[in-house]
């Protein structure tokens, strides 16, 4: 329809421009002494827009052919663009899909291109660290860092990730301090700082930067939590043969770093120094706050304070903890330690019923075998060799 109205349009226009020359009765007089010319003024006016139209073609044919090496380079420089930006996708789709090898190749062909070639050179660094090929990729950083200065950051990011894939921790740690020195800290720089020190067993400074990865929400609070006990737990272990050092550290955790789990820890470090009476009152404290089983195992087993004390206050616990097993194994085994045999029994039978514990079954067999009933503790002795067995079939 459009096309129609155009057609309709011109043909007006050559309709009204005849009847126009049919009305014009000018003429042009052309005067060059001796000669004289004459012509219709209309023939004069499809002269001159002849010429026009011929010259403009003359001129813009010149102009197009001395421009056309110009044109032919600049064709060039588009097809090697268009070129290399395919390339750049090749090579991105490949990293992703895991194709590791081809990727590198392709990331090769960019950089000889010479098309970006410090985004190349990374990508290929990027790829060769994929491949495990460390000299391959620290080559390539080297040339991304010569073609463009502004590469430094992301070429010190991954050379951080090749120590740590290699398990240089220390070297991570310097690489990220240089990248800290040229352009601050950012998340995933300390995300790998902390994956660095955890390597290298520096748990304050991994301390320092999970809290300061929660502070800014990097971090989910259970993954912040569980980095902290990890950290606590080396801590203590590394103080585990200064008492005082250890009961200073756990003085002066924050408190809501403070948990059951980390509890245990403590009290386990205490029994292993020694140091039962400090690990009772610990443990009798930590259970009238929070109740955790395992810290009832180690109750049990301790030997320090009054035994007669730690049973009453074991006593004490069990209406609320009426069906917990390993609170009546602690206790059958105070009492075992008193020679009470009757509550010992008593205790460990429950516990058993309860649940068929290993340890449940040994306890029985050792209080039958102290009270002279050998026969009796030989089928606690197999039952306990078969919850041995079924634990390492697992």
């Amino acid at each position: 329809m459009k096309g129609l109205l155009w057609v309709l349009t011109l043909f007006a226009l050559a309709v009204g421009i005849s009847l126009v020359a049919d009305f014009n009765e000018g003429y042009v007089l052309l005067v060059y002494p001796p000669y004289r010319a004459e012509i219709s003024l209309n023939l004069a006016i499809l002269l001159t827009l002849g010429c026009f139209v011929i010259l403009y073609t003359l001129l813009r044919t010149l102009a197009l052919t001395l421009s056309m090496p110009r044109r032919v380079r600049e064709f060039r420089e588009r097809r090697r663009r268009e070129k290399a930006a395919r390339e750049f996708y090749d090579v991105a789709r490949l990293i992703f899909e895991g194709r590791y090898s081809q990727a590198l190749k392709k990331a090769t062909g960019a950089h000889a291109a010479g098309q970006s070639p410090a985004l190349a050179a990374l990508l290929a660094a990027h790829s060769a660290q994929r491949l495990r090929e460390p000299d391959k990729q620290k080559e390539w950083l080297d040339r991304a860092a010569q073609d463009d200065p502004k590469m430094q950051s992301a070429c010190l990011m991954l050379e951080a990730e090749m120590h740590i894939e290699m398990r240089c921790f220390d070297e991570a740690v310097a690489v990220l301090k240089r990248l800290q020195d040229t352009s601050g800290r950012h998340i995933a720089a300390l995300r790998l700082e902390m994956r660095a020190h955890q390597g290298s067993g520096n748990w304050d400074e991994v301390l320092r930067i999970a809290r300061l990865l929660e502070k800014r929400n990097a971090l989910l609070p259970e993954a912040a939590e569980e980095i902290k006990l990890k950290a606590h737990r080396e801590n203590i272990r590394l103080r585990q043969s200064d008492l005082p050092q250890i009961q200073a550290y756990y003085k002066k955790l924050p408190s809501r770093e403070v948990s059951s789990r980390l509890a245990l820890t403590y009290a386990e470090a205490l029994m292993e120094l020694g140091a039962e009476d400090e690990a009772q009152r610990f443990i009798e404290k930590q259970l009238d706050k929070e109740w955790n089983p395992r810290l009832v195992d180690i109750y049990g087993l301790s030997q320090g304070g009054d035994p007669a004390s730690r049973i009453a206050r074991a006593d004490k616990w069990l209406p609320q903890h009426h069906d917990d097993s390993r609170l009546l194994l602690a206790l059958g085994r105070m009492c075992l330690a008193q020679r009470l045999w009757g509550k010992a029994q008593s205790y460990l039978e429950a516990s058993l019923s309860l649940e068929d514990r290993r340890e449940v079954r040994l306890e029985l067999a050792r209080l039958l075998e102290e009270t002279d009933r050998a026969d009796e503790a030989t089928p606690h002795y197999r039952a306990a060799a078969g919850n041995l067995a079924r634990l390492e079939s697992k």
